[in-house]
């Protein structure tokens, strides 16, 4: 009988922990860094190269790809996914690190549940409605919502 490869439902290597962080398993983070007094929720994961800023609040089943910075006191909502590969060959990066693309998110912006957010910059004081999709970076405080998310009103 062959038997498979069972990974373990939690695996955090070469993490580094701020201060009262909470984690609910099962999760998978490496390489990444997060910042005192934050939250990550079940079914997360967090590539390396990933920092996420103090009091931030992760929800679960996000998936944060490797080159995304998040500021402090955010919130990233149930089923987030963070995209850094453009497929600009038609095809997929295959570990080309000069292929992928960097995601900055400023400070006490919250993204809503199943919001895809491509390789952008997020000024602070934002908020993205549930399903919108990121494609353009967001330069003015405000709402945004939509496929492609626009600005909707400013804050």
């Amino acid at each position: 009988m062959v038997y498979p490869n069972i990974k373990k439902s939690c695996i955090a290597e070469n993490v580094i922990f701020g201060k009262n962080v909470n984690i609910v398993e099962p999760i998978n983070l490496y390489g990444c860094s997060i910042e005192d007094d934050c939250f990550i929720g079940p079914f997360v994961e967090i590539q390396k190269n990933v920092i996420i800023g103090k009091r931030t609040r992760i929800q679960s089943h996000v998936f944060i790809c490797s080159y995304v910075t998040i500021g402090i006191d955010c919130f990233i909502s149930h089923g987030v996914m963070f995209i850094n590969d453009l497929f600009k060959d038609g095809k997929r990066a295959k570990g080309d690190i000069n292929k992928y693309k960097e995601t900055i998110i400023g400070n006490n912006v919250s993204i809503g549940s199943n919001s895809t957010i491509l390789p952008v910059n997020i000024v602070d004081n934002v908020c993205i409605g549930a399903g919108s999709l990121v494609t353009k970076d967001l330069l003015i405080p405000g709402i945004y919502y939509g496929s492609p998310a626009k600005l909707h009103k400013e804050l």
